[in-house]
């Protein structure tokens, strides 16, 4: 049949080529058209604007409107639609202004295309404009063009005028319910957002999976567990699963509400992925921290066919973070730079932390060096690269560099910095930058100043640090009470600690680690069980950090007892937590339980480490089992573990006790590294015990050599001459070290609490 498509075929025709993106047919079709003589009627022009407003071409649609003589007011909206569609916004406004000076009559379509492109442009001034043409044209009450402003005035940061418009009118729909949840959670108002979702289905409407993608957003930044849960068993009920945006809106929620295990499940149960898909769940598993799976996901994505998009490759580079991750780290680097990723801002800043953070320093800072732009997060990276390895110089260097640049500094800069400051009129000028840029009101900005303040010992400074921060703010509790366990304060962080539970604070898991280590400063055994009794009443001890170090606690204390009763009820128990019983058996001299409990703990398979034969070769020396020490000792080498200089020092302090002094000086030259003093110093006093003069004359010289201005060296020598009745060579070090003007540090009492020289000896 001979048959040409009229005008009607066409109107139907064009836009199924838009939506299939079928842009040659669509494009040979408007060729057919102007041929045919169709374009004289304006039927077609919005069809074909829009056509090609869906190619982003928006130059053919623009040409296309230009061309036509007498265009009618569905010809402007298509237009003014192409414009706001491609984010276009002042542009959109300004058709909106022509097509108004030209005295044509906007109708509803009109201002639901244009009311959109002011949320792009972020101008709440075009807004209000549009929302007095509105009102001017009298159609302030047709639903669609409420609901476009209520998104419109949320979306500029606006919500009061949203609710103002919102509550009113009558007969809502559920885009208009809609439009008013996705605002509030777009402004961060989590909780009215909730109350919004529960007031619409009050009302009687039934929320559809755009309302439930909005209220899993806020269950996720307010870690609502249940309610998020109840909103998963609804669309189950609904069927609404099958809807990828809502599956995926799912996988975020868990993630954020520290269920990572449950958005694996959903994951293989979901019968269609997309990138968004993967990469959330990615981003989640280096969010908290599992790498393994993080990198697991990345390759199983790459296997089922994925292309790896730019949120897919700064989701994966945080969780390459060692040395073994440096080859994997550079592949992803070479598929950037194949696939053009290269160039964006936040993938170079990425790719920073990811050199810094596998070791090459070198590779970091030339991929700086080459950004053709940065942002303040691209110095940071550098910054905090240094920073890790401790590169003190180069940090205060790059902060030069930068303000030279004229990029300004934000809280993270400042974070970098203050660790890095050598005194206290370095870290005084960084808390000037702060306070006179506004910064200092950040929590983490007060915490770091406490450490920094702390570090030249001016607690003053550190209490009013904490006096002007955020007081319902745990952390800065935390960052409080650590500061003064380090300065020696445990009084003060115990009673620190009593007013945060006054103010009806809760406390987390660091805060109860620091209450722990003040008790084990204090050493007070009432302390201790009142805090032992407030940590399992609260339910702290199932964390087993925690029960380590209760049991720590305990066995310091005295309570040795109590603290192997928590150790036995532990459920599980890693290398810590035998470690600290088996130190609490050694404190407490008791070696026969010590070296009992680590054949048990060989016996349950876990694997003892370094700290392990520390704890029991210092309980074999304070118990003087010489043989049980070798033995202990020379197993370490047969399981693979080689001795550090603490394994040495207990060794030669258990043979300098127990006489055994050639030995001892035997393990001292033969070490692989320059022994430290307190060796040293620990066999020449064996030496003076057991009155071995000639070898406590060889290890004062190795003193004399390593540490010349150490004064206990000389005191213990004339020591060891005194106590041999040799005081001849006793008044020759006496003689020595008034010459060289070393002057013998005076003992304290415990009990008397004053200096006092010691009468027995010099």
């Amino acid at each position: 049949m001979d048959l040409k498509p009229n005008l009607s075929t066409l109107a139907t025709v064009i836009p199924v080529c838009t939506r299939l993106g079928c842009m040659h047919t669509g494009k040979s079709l408007h060729c057919f058209a102007l041929k045919s003589g169709y374009l004289s009627n304006n039927f077609l022009v919005p069809a074909l604007i829009s056509m090609y407003a869906g190619d982003e071409d928006l130059c053919g649609a623009r040409n296309l409107f230009d061309s036509v003589p007498e265009k009618n007011v569905v010809v402007w909206n298509a237009m003014i639609s192409a414009y706001t569609q491609m984010q276009k916004a002042i542009s959109a406004f300004e058709m909106f202004r022509c097509m108004l000076r030209v005295d044509l009559q906007p109708n509803f379509v009109t201002f639901v295309s244009v009311i959109p492109s002011c949320e792009n442009s972020s101008s709440l001034s075009f807004g209000e404009s549009l929302h007095a043409c509105v009102i001017k044209h009298g159609s302030e009450n047709q639903l669609p063009i409420l609901t476009a402003l209520v998104s419109m005035y949320a979306k500029l940061g606006d919500t009061d005028s949203s609710q103002y418009l919102f509550e009113p009118m009558p007969s809502k729909n559920l885009l208009l319910w809609n439009s008013m949840i996705s605002g509030y959670v777009y402004n961060g108002l989590w909780n009215l957002s909730l109350g919004v979702f529960r007031e619409m289905q009050f009302s009687g409407f039934v929320p559809d999976a755009v309302s439930i993608v909005s209220v899993l957003s806020a269950c996720s930044k307010l870690e609502a567990d249940l309610v998020g849960k109840s909103v998963h068993a609804f669309s189950i009920r609904k069927g609404f699963l099958s809807n990828l945006n809502l599956s995926n809106a799912l996988l975020a929620f868990y993630s954020d509400c520290h269920r990572l295990s449950y958005s694996i499940t959903l994951l293989r149960e979901m019968p269609t992925k997309n990138s968004i898909t993967w990469n959330t769940l990615i981003s989640g598993c280096v969010h908290h921290c599992e790498m393994e799976k993080a990198v697991a996901f990345y390759h199983q994505m790459q296997k089922e066919g994925f292309q790896l998009d730019l949120v897919t490759l700064i989701s994966i580079l945080p969780s390459l973070g060692e040395k073994e991750s440096l080859g994997q780290g550079m592949a992803i680097h070479g598929y950037a730079i194949k696939k053009g990723f290269s160039s964006d801002i936040s993938m170079g800043n990425s790719l920073i932390s990811m050199y810094c953070n596998c070791g090459d320093l070198d590779a970091g800072t030339l991929l700086f060096k080459v950004m053709p732009t940065r942002s303040v997060v691209s110095w940071n990276a550098l910054m905090t690269g240094f920073r890790n390895h401790n590169l003190q110089n180069e940090v205060w260097v790059l902060f030069g560099e930068m303000i030279k640049d004229d990029e300004r500094p934000n809280y993270v800069t400042l974070l970098n910095l203050l660790p890095a400051c050598r005194t206290q009129l370095q870290g005084k000028s960084i808390h000037a930058v702060a306070f006179r840029t506004g910064i200092v009101q950040e929590t983490p900005l007060h915490t770091s100043l406490m450490f920094m303040y702390a570090r030249f010992e001016n607690i003053n400074s550190c209490l009013l640090q904490f006096q002007t921060g955020n007081m319902k703010d745990i952390s800065l509790w935390n960052a409080f009470l650590s500061v003064q366990i380090q300065t020696k304060n445990s009084e003060i962080a115990v009673s620190f600690f009593r007013g945060l539970l006054r103010m009806g604070l809760e406390p987390d898991n660091v805060t109860v680690l620091s209450l722990v280590s003040a008790c084990v400063q204090l050493n007070s055994l009432n302390l201790a069980d009142s805090v032992s009794a407030y940590i399992i009443r609260k339910g702290f001890d199932k964390d087993l950090v925690i029960s380590n170090a209760l049991i720590n606690m305990l066995a310091r204390c005295g309570n040795i007892l109590s603290a192997r009763k928590l150790f036995e009820g532990l459920v599980e128990k890693d290398s810590v937590s035998w470690n600290v019983m088996i130190n609490g058996y050694g404190l407490h001299g008791d070696s026969e339980g010590a070296l009992d409990l680590f054949l048990q703990m060989k016996l349950s398979g876990v694997k003892p480490n370094g700290i392990t034969y520390s704890s029991i070769l210092s309980a074999c020396s304070h118990c003087g089992l010489v043989e049980q020490g070798r033995l202990v000792f020379n197993s370490m080498a047969e399981r693979g573990i080689s001795p550090e200089i603490e394994h040495y020092a207990c060794m030669v302090d258990l043979l300098g006790r127990t006489g055994n002094l050639t030995e001892a000086y035997g393990i001292v030259r033969a070490l692989p590294f320059k022994p430290s003093t307190s060796m040293l110093e620990s066999l020449l006093g064996a030496c003076r015990i057991h009155e071995d003069v000639e070898l406590g004359e060889r290890i004062g010289r190795m003193l004399s050599e390593s540490d010349p201005e150490n004064s206990r060296s000389h005191v213990m020598l004339y020591n060891v001459y005194a106590a041999a009745g040799r005081w001849g060579d006793a008044e020759r070090v006496r003689s020595e070290m008034e010459e060289r003007h070393l002057r013998k540090v005076p003992g304290f009492s415990l009990v008397m609490g004053n200096g006092f020289n010691d009468k027995e000896v010099y």
